[in-house]
């Protein structure tokens, strides 16, 4: 949409249509084979020993295990990237302008608290004005520690000379551009005179930097998905009848079951004695996967008699409910005449809201981050 005058096609009423969706997987797994090539050193092994080198030592590794990935723009890129590291055990964490955009797979955090924790940074975000050669020598030394560079969004964001400088340092300890900053906007050309530079330089011949010309999201795949997720748009647009109604998501899943109990200490010692429960100061947390592989959880909890958390309902239990998206929910139940109880309340670990069904039994929905308990 970049190449676009989007506001002057708003004022001819033609509609834009941007398809994230047809590539965010094709992104994703480049992002995830970029850092592993680069953590694994294996375009320089390759190289070498298709040179007749068989140098071990040099070639030495390192693992994603216990790493910490900061994502820069939790959209569809990034948060498929973030879907992709699920299998290795690294803790991911995202920034983006826009609040609440966490999900089970990243945790969102502040940019000062990504710069202080992440080992790797990866950038999924748009060309503009304030992402436009975002990631300078300051960007760059605000990082606590010395981290790898993952680019597969827009070249223009990163700062060239700058990021050679910390290559050299060893501030950046490595690179996977697939976007460079003398692309022309239509992605298809960079030899020109404009890009034969020292800086340039530097990357083409640098063992830890791997450059790809603007393919990742280029895929036999993506391209058949970006076609017709551009003409499911278009149908939605002018042929609304034709396109068939998405079941509307609301309960998810079982958030947890909560009761009153006279001694909750003695009653979690008993069920992890003789049931085995792993408990904790909260009660018990149990762990599974949606029908998408995301890791999900449900809490067991005893509460103390005189708990005041279940009222205005004075049942001894109450339950909680997974749902998809909290605040339209709570709009349409407001609109079928349930009655809510108190005030939406926003967490690390997701946003909670409270219902009352016809026998008055109070009932807790909560649109989880299954992440900021991992």
């Amino acid at each position: 949409m970049e190449s676009i005058d989007c506001e002057y096609a708003t004022s001819k009423n033609m509609h834009l249509i941007a398809a994230p969706e047809g590539n965010r997987n094709a992104v994703g797994e480049q992002a995830l084979g970029m850092l592993l090539s680069l953590f694994n050193n294996l375009n320089r092994a390759n190289t070498e020993v298709k040179n007749g080198q068989w140098n071990r030592e040099v070639n030495r590794g390192h693992e994603l295990d216990g790493k910490t990935v900061g994502i820069i723009g939790y959209g569809n890129m990034g948060k498929s990237f973030a879907k992709k590291l699920r299998g290795f055990d690294v803790k991911v964490l995202c920034y983006d302008i826009l609040e609440n955009v966490a999900d089970a797979n990243a945790k969102q955090v502040s940019l000062k608290e990504l710069q202080e924790k992440a080992d790797v940074l990866s950038l999924h975000t748009p060309w503009t004005p304030e992402t436009d050669k975002m990631v300078n020598t300051e960007f760059i030394n605000a990082f606590q520690k010395p981290f790898w560079l993952l680019n597969t969004a827009r070249g223009k964001s990163v700062v060239t000379s700058d990021l050679v400088e910390a290559l050299k340092s060893g501030k950046v300890l490595g690179a996977g551009l697939d976007v460079l900053e003398y692309e022309k906007l239509s992605f298809e050309n960079l030899f020109d005179e404009e890009s034969k530079n020292e800086s340039f330089e530097y990357l083409r011949q640098a063992e830890n930097v791997l450059l790809t010309p603007h393919i990742a999201g280029w895929t036999f795949e993506s391209h058949e998905k970006l076609a017709q997720t551009i003409v499911d748009k278009i149908k939605a647009i002018y042929f609304r009848e034709e396109v068939s109604e998405v079941k509307e998501k609301r309960v998810t899943g079982i958030g947890g079951f909560f009761f009153k109990t006279e001694n909750p200490k003695e009653l979690k010692e008993w069920y992890k004695n003789h049931l085995g429960l792993n408990t904790d100061d909260y009660g018990c947390t149990f762990w599974w996967k949606n029908e998408n592989g995301d890791d999900c959880s449900t809490q067991w909890s005893p509460f103390k008699n005189d708990t005041n958390y279940f009222e205005p309902s004075q049942k001894q239990f109450m339950q909680n409910f997974r749902v998809h998206d909290l605040e339209s929910l709570i709009k349409k139940l407001s609109q079928e005449g349930v009655t809510i109880v108190g005030e939406m309340q926003t967490y690390e670990y997701g946003k909670f809201a409270w219902i009352l069904d016809p026998e008055n039994n109070k009932i807790e929905l909560w649109e989880p981050i299954d992440s900021a308990f991992l």
